[in-house]
This record gives structure tokens, sequence and C-alpha cells, in this order.
């Protein structure tokens, strides 16, 4: 916090040039540390390949590749950034399975050898652009508890699995795994037994074929506040249908950098209206330099609710130390479009006014990855990096 407050501190909103008082972030890099750490502890034998979708940000992607995961991406420029960090590209899975044909000649080019697939097209499509690829089937899962549902876009259902797989095996092409995925943010770890129960049906169903598949891909769906559960129930599962001959590997994104970013934004307008829930009172709407179309995109794709905190209050009353009186606010962001608004209700000890600044915490999921310039707001905030842990530090070298 004072990493945030001494930031802030150092803009003068009144004389400032446009733009110096833009919404930031503080990253602790040792967070990131803490949460594999975490990881080792509760799920030693599975491999990450950190989801590089979820937080592109190059310097978590350095932290990953020292820490020796490896990367789960969807497009040339996330093999690209991925690549930049310095790892052998064995270290990276094309989990996309349905892939532009330019990247699949593109993955070939800078051997980028694992990827998925999941229908009859791809298969063709792979034969023809990279015929030395290793393929994981990627199978249906049920997600319908999950944040962010991804089964009704891909997945191949199991009667259709081992059609696949003999179609692959015709093609000549290279079948070595199974992979799944339980949605964004699962919410039941029962899932993941079902999800694993069925990759092993598919996994003796590929040796039926004439394969010998080695390795599992798990995907994501972890958290951070119900990790061990999940881990739990996944490890457990793992060992009843998997021998610990068979390499077991994850995609986890929002777990490792969720909590890790902390983003600081700046009031620049505020109106007084009736509080809503008792209008006697005085209420404000909050008007912040960033908003959903910015930063705030994962309330939109991401189905998450950022909680506000007093970051800077120029009120006499709280710098003085008196005691603090809940005020109601809504809280909105800069864009000319009614959906950008933040919180419809929250309430806050301290009156706020323009030129204070509010934090909003767990901001490293899905948000400034999706940001956009709608409206001509900026879209490449400035991240500030620290470390809380010296594991991290001797790592990173700060």
């Amino acid at each position: 916090m004072n990493v945030l407050k001494q930031r802030a501190a150092e803009v003068e909103v009144d004389h400032c040039d446009p733009g110096d008082e833009d919404a930031f972030y503080v990253a602790d890099m040792g967070e990131i540390y803490r949460q594999h750490l975490r990881w080792k502890l509760n799920l030693g034998r599975v491999k990450p390949f950190y989801a590089v979708k979820c937080n592109p940000d190059s310097e978590v992607l350095r932290l990953m590749a020292k820490l020796g995961n490896g990367f789960d991406c969807a497009s040339k420029s996330e093999i690209d950034v991925a690549l930049d960090t310095g790892v052998d590209p064995s270290r990276i899975i094309y989990a996309q399975p349905c892939k532009t044909k330019s990247y699949l000649r593109y993955a070939a080019q800078r051997g980028v050898k694992q990827m998925t697939f999941d229908n009859v097209d791809e298969l063709y499509k792979i034969k023809a652009n990279f015929p030395d690829a290793e393929l994981y089937l990627r199978i249906l899962t049920d997600d319908s508890t999950s944040l962010c549902r991804l089964s009704m876009k891909f997945g191949a259902s199991m009667d259709i699995a081992r059609r696949l797989l003999e179609l692959a095996h015709q093609l000549e092409l290279k079948v070595v795994g199974v992979s799944f995925h339980v949605g964004s943010g699962a919410e039941d770890p029962s899932a993941f037994i079902k999800a694993v129960q069925d990759a092993r049906l598919v996994f003796d169903q590929a040796i039926e074929v004439g394969y010998e598949p080695h390795t599992l891909d798990v995907g994501g769906g972890f958290s951070q506040d119900t990790f061990e559960k999940f881990s739990g129930i996944l490890g457990e599962a793992l060992d009843n249908y998997f021998p610990p001959h068979i390499r077991v590997i994850a995609e986890p994104g929002r777990y490792y950098v969720s909590s890790a970013y902390t983003l600081a934004a700046n009031i620049i307008a505020r109106r007084d209206v009736p509080d809503p829930a008792d209008s006697s009172n005085d209420a404000y709407m909050l008007y912040l330099n960033d908003g959903v179309y910015g930063n705030f995109s994962n309330i939109i794709f991401d189905h998450q609710h950022p909680e506000a905190q007093i970051l800077t209050c120029a009120d006499d009353s709280k710098a003085n130390g008196a005691a603090p009186r809940g005020v109601a606010y809504s809280i909105w962001g800069p864009t000319c479009d009614g959906i950008d608004v933040i919180t419809q209700h929250t309430v806050l000890p301290g009156l706020l006014d323009v030129g204070d600044w509010l934090c909003f915490e767990d901001m490293g999921a899905y948000s400034k990855c999706s940001a956009t310039r709608f409206n001509g707001f900026a879209d490449n905030h400035e991240v500030i990096y620290i470390s809380s842990e010296a594991g991290a530090s001797a790592l990173l070298e700060y």
C-alpha cells in the first residue's frame, strides 16, 4: 500500500501534464512466487504451463520462465512472447483446438510441436500444415458451474473421441496425450474427477488404436480461494487413474497472477445524488479515469466484482483521525457509455472528492490484457514492480 500511496502522492492533479494521473498498477512478483510454492506443495506431480492469455505482462512471463514453468499459448503473438523469454519450444503447448492455418505453419517453423485438437477438420488442417506435430485430443467436460464456460466452444464428446483417434492414426499423425478444461474459475471440484475418469477412457482408446500416449493436460480452472480443496481432489483422482510414469501438465492462469496486482485509479469527477437506499441521505456518483473498457474489463469478460478501497482522501475529518462516516457511492468509468459502471453501490469511510484515489486488489487476471482504447482512453498503463519474497527478487534480480 505504501508504494501505491507514494506513486499517487507524486501526482498534482491541478498542474500535472495530460495523462500523468492515469490509472496505474503495483505488481508484487513475490505473490506470484508464493503461489508457485503453494502449487508445488499441493500439486507437485503437475507441471504448470502458464496461460499467457490471462496476463501476458513480460515481467510475469520472465518469472514463469525462471520458475521452470511452461506456457499455454493460443496465437502467434502468444507464442512469440513466450519464446521471447528464452524457453525451449518444448515448454510451450499451442492449446487452441481451432487454429489459423498460417499460425500452424508458424508454430512448425518455431518448433512448437505440442498442440490440441477436437475435430475432424482440424486433423486434416494439421496434416497439411504441420504433420510432425504432437497432438492432444481435447475432450468435453462438464463446466456448468464455472465462471467462464469453455465446453460450449471446445472439446470432443466421448462418443466421437475414438473416431478422431482412428482418423489421426490413418493420417499418420502423432497423438501423445489427452487434454481437458473444466472452465475458467471452476466452482465444482467433482468436475475434475469426471474429467480424469473420461481422460483415462480416452487414453485406453488411444492405446487400442495403436498410440502410446504419455501426457495428460488437466487444463485450468484453479483459483486462490479453493486451491487446496481442488488440488486435493484432483491429485487423488490422478493417482487413482494415471500411474506415475504418465506426465501431467496444467494451464493455470488467474491462480498465479490475480492477487499479485493492485490497481489505483483517480477520481476525475463527482456529482451528488440522493442515496437510493435512503433518500434522506446524500450519495455520490464517482467517475474514475478507468472503467470497463479499460482495466475493469474483467467485470464484463470475467464476471468479477472489484471492490473499491480508499487510497487517498483529502476529507479533513478523516485526515485528522476523526471517526470516519460511511458515505454511499456508485463508481463509474470515464467513457460516454452507460454500461461503464464499476460498482452500483458501495459505502466507503470518507467523503471523497475529485483528485482523490481509489485502489482495487486482485486485478491481475483478465484485466489489463483485455483493455481497449474506446473513446480514446489509454489502454497501456504503468506497472510498478515490487517483490515481497527474496526468492522472486533473486530470480528477477530486483
